[in-house]
């Protein structure tokens, strides 16, 4: 193959080097080269790739292997992705634990292959391996707090060891060694550490998935077994875990202190997941969602439900599942038309209530988004009884919540120009004087209910469900929304609620925009001036505070 551009690769900790190549139809490629001495190690491990990829498992393909003048090379797909490490935490909680059930269901086709009969015995291997691992911490200046621990809980469950079977090992499965491409697909990376060996042990780089992503952890055991795992397991992954823990701190001393603390640290928090090593369940592991799908979409209830009705608004292509509302929304498409439904009668996973109740509330919205119109609140189109539920259907607004429950999307935003953001916050500012105009108070407004469309820099108010109209009295002591938004009335039984605590919500918008939510001068972006008048809004004593929204959005623009 001929290639006209070569970058270098520099991630990773695999003493190949790595390469981004091109060639001349503008095909990316993974170029590895290794040194030649490597060579049968190599050619194993290409030819293993081989075979794992006939199973259908996503990877980076293995397209040709050779030799050249700086050793041994092979040349794979490209994967056109981020890496799954660095952006998990951006994924919902249904789609970490759903890319997690996928990793332990690749990870189960990989295992398909087993070990040559030649193999040594996985029990004599095994403890030969243990009591080399435990002279060395032994030998090492470092120690853990409690490590004794681990090396008590490895001699004490040596038996577990007898008549293990042995099958083909990635040798590095964890999160690190993912990849999610521009599908959505998940793909495994970096098969130069493969080796063979008991199937259970490949888990013992799962603290790196639970430390990143306990959900995708979980969910990697519960794909696995398919939601059936067995306490042997359980009882292996702690002794497997304990000897990669008790080796690690040697290990990392070379590569130095910054190395060695994470180790440390890494062994603490194991420590914590099994009680100091007498549970041999850790605390990181949920065992799971009742999962449904929809056109091909996972989404979580507490169990199933019919959703048939759905089909009236096309084809679903998003589902948000995680409101404690006791709402599930979905985003559809429909004759080149777009959608969002709100639905209320489902049993859903995040709500404590019943349906009922939901459906009640969802229904009393109504008049509320009638009411508030406003450029830049979502569009109700219509909203009627179906599916033993009832349901709101709105125009489709794109864009991505600002709120902090949605990191990579938050990360996006607090990036923005400040004059992107003054802008997001005069449209805020212009709808709570709608809101007021048309006597209404706004509750369980806060970052979540604010999206942006990064494309045509337009801001959207996307949930006012819980609007009152004045007067409002605080009727439930700790009220509907986010304690960062929240002004003390809102805790407080039988407080007033009214315009005066929508000027503190104001001005806890601002910080969220302009102080990362962090209410000090040194966070603060804009003036001292500008400064000075979201701290007063956001003052608990309610006589200091601007008045009424007119007041502040005054004074604001005053200042700017």
């Amino acid at each position: 193959m001929n290639f006209v551009t070569k970058e270098p690769i520099n991630k990773g900790w695999s003493s190949d080097k790595k390469y981004c190549v091109t060639d001349e139809n503008g095909t990316r490629y993974l170029l590895r080269v290794s040194d030649i001495a490597q060579h049968d190690t190599k050619q194993s491990e290409f030819n293993m790739m081989k075979q794992v990829a006939s199973f259908g498992v996503p990877m980076c393909q293995p397209i040709e292997f050779g030799i050249c003048e700086d050793g041994v090379y092979s040349i794979q797909s490209w994967i056109d992705g981020e890496d799954a490490e660095q952006v998990m935490s951006g994924y919902s909680d249904t789609e970490q634990y759903v890319y997690g059930l996928e990793a332990g269901r690749i990870l189960r086709k990989i295992h398909s292959i087993p070990a040559p009969a030649t193999q040594e015995d996985w029990e004599i291997r095994f403890n030969r391996k243990m009591d080399y691992k435990i002279k060395k911490y032994a030998e090492c200046p470092i120690k853990y707090e409690n490590g004794q621990a681990f090396i008590d809980y490895i001699n004490e469950n040596r038996h577990l060891l007898k008549n293990r079977p042995q099958v083909y090992q990635h040798g590095d499965y964890h999160i690190g060694n993912m990849m999610i491409d521009r599908g959505g697909q998940l793909h495994v990376i970096d098969f130069n550490r493969n080796d063979y060996g008991d199937p259970w042990e490949e888990f013992n780089r799962i603290v790196w998935c639970a430390q990143k992503a306990p959900l995708f952890a979980s969910g990697m055991v519960n794909g696995y077994f398919d939601n059936n795992v067995p306490m042997e397991f359980w009882r292996l992954l702690a002794f497997y875990i304990s000897s990669n823990t008790l080796s690690s701190v040697y290990w990392a001393i070379p590569f130095g202190q910054d190395e060695v603390n994470t180790m440390l640290n890494q062994a603490k928090e194991v420590l914590s997941w099994y009680d100091n090593m007498r549970n041999p369940v850790p605390t990181w592991y949920f065992k799971g969602y009742y999962l449904q799908y929809i056109d091909g979409i996972p989404f979580k209830l507490k169990s199933t439900f019919d959703f048939s009705f759905m089909k009236e608004y096309g084809t679903v292509f998003k589902v948000y599942d995680d409101q404690d509302s006791g709402n599930i929304c979905f985003g559809t498409e429909k004759d080149g038309q777009r959608y969002f439904v709100k639905f209320a009668g489902a049993p859903t996973e995040q709500y404590g209530g019943d349906p009922a109740d939901a459906i009640s509330r969802l229904k009393a919205t109504l008049p509320i988004y009638s009411d508030l119109k406003h450029e830049n609140l979502i569009e109700l189109i219509e909203a009627k009884e179906i599916g033993d539920g009832f349901a709101m259907v709105f125009k489709w607004a794109d864009g991505d919540c600002m709120g902090r429950m949605y990191p990579a999307a938050y990360r996006r935003f607090i990036q923005l120009p400040i004059n992107d953001r003054l802008a997001v916050f005069s449209d805020i500012l212009s709808f709570l004087e709608c809101v007021v105009s048309r006597n209404y108070v706004a509750i369980d407004f806060y970052d979540g209910s604010i999206m942006y469309d990064f494309v045509n820099g337009k801001t959207t108010i996307c949930d006012i469900d819980l609007f009152r109209k004045q007067p409002c009295v605080n009727d439930m002591g700790h009220m509907w929304g986010s304690s960062r938004f929240q002004s003390p009335e809102e805790h407080q039984l039988g407080a007033d609620i009214d315009e005066i605590t929508n000027v503190y919500t104001l001005g806890a918008t601002a910080f969220a925009l302009f102080g990362e939510y962090n209410r000090t001068r040194e966070k603060w972006q804009l003036s001292d001036k500008l400064f000075e008048i979201a701290t007063r809004a956001v003052s608990d004593d309610r006589a200091n505070r601007q008045q009424t929204i007119r007041q502040f959005t005054a004074e604001w623009e005053a200042a700017q």
